[in-house]
């Protein structure tokens, strides 16, 4: 009898603090860096790793670079070669919070929240400011955000000679299914 409120206690504290954390490994960044009238300039990693804790809406993502995927493989090259480096900076993260977040009140329909965190990218750390939208889809939660990042600001350096194709403002969308 002892055993088996043992085991009973420890089933439903385990369940209990799962419910506190909901994550995936399979999340999407996609970046777009395209001046009209030249070629695309846009890459997707869809791998990337998001945990969120129910608790405190905190929210916290990590992307290696070397995952991002390009259409021609020569610009995959020179983005992890000579723009991100990323032998010397392997990964993106994003550390912040959902502001309001109560997972009771989102439905099947899309909720607006403001999402504020910090990114850091090649050393370099900013705040992001932006809006999220969350919505449950069966037994996981949908979280979806648009932001602009300058590629200044993680000191990313564009060679002159093709610097007036690339944007100097990056749009990131990003989009995690959490369970």
């Amino acid at each position: 009898m002892k055993r088996y409120i043992i085991c009973s206690l420890l089933f439903l504290t385990t369940f209990v603090f799962a419910q506190n954390k909901m994550n995936t490994r399979k999340g999407k960044i996609v970046f777009e860096a395209s001046i009209p009238s030249f070629e695309e300039i846009r890459a997707t990693n869809e791998n990337v790793s998001c945990v969120l804790l129910t608790k405190t809406g905190e929210l916290s993502s990590v992307a290696l670079i070397k995952n991002f995927r390009f259409k021609l493989l020569l610009m995959e090259e020179h983005f992890n070669t000579n723009y991100m480096e990323s032998n010397d900076y392997p990964k993106a993260t994003f550390k912040g919070y959902i502001q309001g977040f109560n997972l009771n009140i989102i439905g099947i329909s899309s909720k607006k929240f403001e999402l504020n965190g910090k990114l850091e990218i090649r050393g370099k750390t900013k705040p992001i400011h932006t809006s999220a939208f969350l919505r449950k889809i069966d037994d996981r939660l949908e979280i979806i955000a648009e932001f602009k990042i300058n590629i200044d600001d993680f000191n990313i350096v564009i060679p002159e000679i093709i610097n007036s194709k690339i944007s100097k403002t990056v749009t990131v969308y990003t989009e995690f299914l959490v369970k």
